[in-house]
């Protein structure tokens, strides 16, 4: 075999493989909790393969970019479907759903709720009925590493209007999609968004709506996906115009057309040694020059992701990569009104906080810290650099900052019904939130808490979790704020210690107000506390009495349960409206999150199932830290080791190392 045969039939071999290669879909993201699995010989198992084959059968139509089965039945029963993007031809459809079917159990092996994303399209499957239900949960957001450098809240206004128009539009089109187009600075702005066709249009509308709102405008791009629907945009052309534009075909069951025939001309006599000479020439230039390419840039991309994951506490060099978030000082004092008594919200330790307007009708709030503030040059600094990489409905979203001079000043969001502890706390205004409210807004704080914890880029502890850092929205949505003392952790790290003990007396958990231990246990501690606070409507910090012997709300809620009268804790407010097997869950949940031992709190992602599950088997909980124990009561001993009563202030005053905050 001569030299030019060899190096010609390898370039072939290679290409041939390399387009294989590229014709694979591009994974994206999963979701796939292991709450509940399924073993390698059950019916359950069976089923799904028969609807995975069904999904993805060679003579099944891809046309519509969208098609639903159900087999078995209950408890057995598996109901799947896939969606493609509305741009993608059906070739490229079938090809992204055979290769998701072929992924699946090695993305997730032996989950019953798996959501697959790729590029083009979406696979997702579960025992549950997932068909014309709207589901907005497991959130996932993908950002530009490129930041606005000016003019952010234009640019932000326009990606809204922009993206919220498209959203009716598909809303209220057969197949749930849209594109649009908007010109801003010299370039035109895309945008994507799409719903599973089986919504109704005011399901599609409410679930566009929802991440339209998350979607990171501080950027030149981004996108956020939920099972049941995804929005994008970017400042290029990401998807193929003439393919979006195409009608929908109405027939659902028809196989489709075959692929036309790939024709490969004969070369002419004579000319069979020029050609070899031909590709080898052309294509091994092209093939170097692209793998060099390919590897420059995989190094790249990886350089940078290992340094944003990795990205321990903020310090001076970090709020520069904010930068692009930086307000000019004398645009936010118009704003405020030169920060007048007028547009002030109210004030704590930190300083003061305003309501701000800007000319283009925008509203926000302007958090401006005092000089004396516990929250210093280094706390303000992270909260800016940790708030400005989060994106989610549950947390108050950062607009950016101001740091010039002695001024540091926070811009946020405008969230008109202020915090949790003003509703919670005042006998006033008690009644404005009934248990349905008050379980929605717990179901809420889990999940913001949640992402913190897993779902976002950066596993994030926040350290101050207490109600007069929930926000509430127009709709009573919770938002979780004040991001000041969170903790980084590393992609592999799980818990650390610190000399600089910061947050409230009476929702710290006793590993770390007493020996600075802190981990993601940390704040389930503090969630289990407010959803104490949230059923009684009464702070952790007060003195309650029982039996003769007094305690904070934590020791009297375990009193009660331990005696078998858990609704007693329950807020008088809601005389008897509300679901005593739900109450009674939930005071369940938030025992099992105070246990003394952290390891005997559940994770954050199990709490969320907990609260969303109730056929979920609830363990037994343990005496809760911080116990204050009468004279006559014994020291329970559970395990190896012996439970005893901790010494600590119940008092409600923030702490740092510095001063109050």
């Amino acid at each position: 075999m001569s030299s030019s045969t060899f190096v010609f039939l390898f370039l072939l071999s290679f290409l041939t493989s390399f387009r294989a290669c590229a014709q694979n879909p591009t994974y994206v993201y999963r979701i796939c909790p292991n709450t509940t699995t399924f073993s390698r010989n059950s019916t359950y198992l069976a089923n799904l393969r028969t609807l995975l084959s069904s999904l993805s059968s060679p003579n099944a139509s891809y046309a519509t970019g969208f098609q639903n089965a159900t087999v078995g039945q209950p408890p057995d029963r598996v109901t799947g479907l896939y969606l493609c993007r509305g741009d993608v031809t059906p070739e490229v459809c079938r090809r992204c759903v055979a290769f998701a079917v072929n992924e699946t159990f090695t993305q997730c092996p032996n989950a019953r709720e798996v959501t697959l994303y790729y590029e083009e399209c979406m696979l997702r499957y579960s025992n549950g009925n997932i068909l014309s239900t709207l589901n907005a949960n497991g959130e996932f957001s993908m950002e530009n590493t490129q930041s606005i450098t000016s003019n952010l809240v234009r640019f932000t206004e326009l990606v809204l209007s922009t993206m919220n128009q498209a959203a009716t539009v598909a809303s209220n089109s057969s197949r749930k999609f849209d594109t649009v187009n908007a010109f801003t600075d010299f370039q035109t702005l895309h945008g994507l968004v799409q719903c599973t066709p089986d919504l109704t249009n005011q399901d599609c509308l409410d679930c566009l709506s929802r991440i339209i709102n998350q979607l990171p405008t501080d950027r030149i791009g981004g996108r956020v996906m939920v099972p049941s629907c995804f929005s994008r945009f970017e400042l290029y052309l990401f998807y193929n115009e003439a393919a979006a534009d195409r009608t929908p075909q109405p027939q659902l069951n028809s196989a489709p057309p075959p692929p036309p025939p790939i024709s490969i001309p004969s070369p002419r006599p004579g000319e069979s040694g020029n050609s070899t000479v031909i590709v080898i020439a052309v294509v091994v230039p092209t093939t170097v020059i692209f793998l060099l390419l390919v590897a420059v840039l995989i190094f790249r991309a990886k350089r940078k992701t290992t340094a944003y994951e990795t990205e321990p506490l903020a310090d001076g060099d970090d709020i520069a990569t904010a930068g692009s978030l930086q307000f000019d000082f004398k645009a936010i004092e118009a704003a405020t009104d030169k920060f007048s008594q007028e547009n002030k919200l109210g004030q704590g330790g930190f300083g003061q906080v305003y309501k701000g307007t800007f000319p283009s009708g925008v509203q926000v709030a302007v958090k401006r810290l005092s000089n004396t503030s516990g929250q210093g040059k280094r706390e303000f600094e992270n909260e800016v650099v940790v708030v400005a990489k989060l994106q989610h409905r549950n947390l108050v979203r950062l607009l950016g900052f101001c740091l010039e001079g002695e001024e540091k000043i926070l811009i946020y969001e405008f969230v008109p019904n202020k915090s949790l502890d003003y509703f919670l706390f005042d006998s006033t205004m008690q009644n404005q939130l009934d248990w349905a409210k008050r379980y929605k807004i717990v179901g809420g704080i889990a999940r913001g808490i949640l992402y913190l914890h897993q779902d976002s880029r950066l596993t994030i502890i926040h350290r101050d979790l207490k109600a007069g850092n929930i926000l509430l929205d127009v709709d009573m949505n919770p938002k979780v704020a004040d991001f000041g003392m969170a903790r980084i952790f590393g992609i592999d790290q799980t818990q650390a210690n610190t000399r600089r003990v910061v947050g409230t007396y009476g929702y710290m958990s006793p590993e770390y107000a007493m020996y600075g231990h802190f981990s993601m246990k940390s704040d389930v501690y503090s969630f289990g506390v407010l959803i104490l606070e949230i059923i009684s409507g009464k702070k952790n910090s007060s003195l309650y009495e029982m039996d003769g012997s007094a305690g904070n709300l934590v020791t009297y809620s375990w009193r009660l349960w331990s005696n078998g009268l858990p609704l007693k804790l329950v807020d008088p407010s809601f005389q008897d409206d509300y679901q005593t097997n739900e109450i009674t869950r939930c005071i369940h949940i938030a025992l099992l999150c105070v246990q003394e031992e952290a390891e005997d709190r559940p994770t954050m992602s199990a709490v969320v199932q907990m609260l969303t599950t109730s056929s979920i088997a609830l363990a037994e909980p343990r005496p809760p830290g911080f116990f204050f124990r009468s004279r006559d009561e014994k020291v329970e001993k559970v395990g190896p080791s012996t439970h005893t009563s901790a010494l600590c202030s119940v008092d409600d005053a923030s702490i740092t190392s510095v001063a109050p905050r």
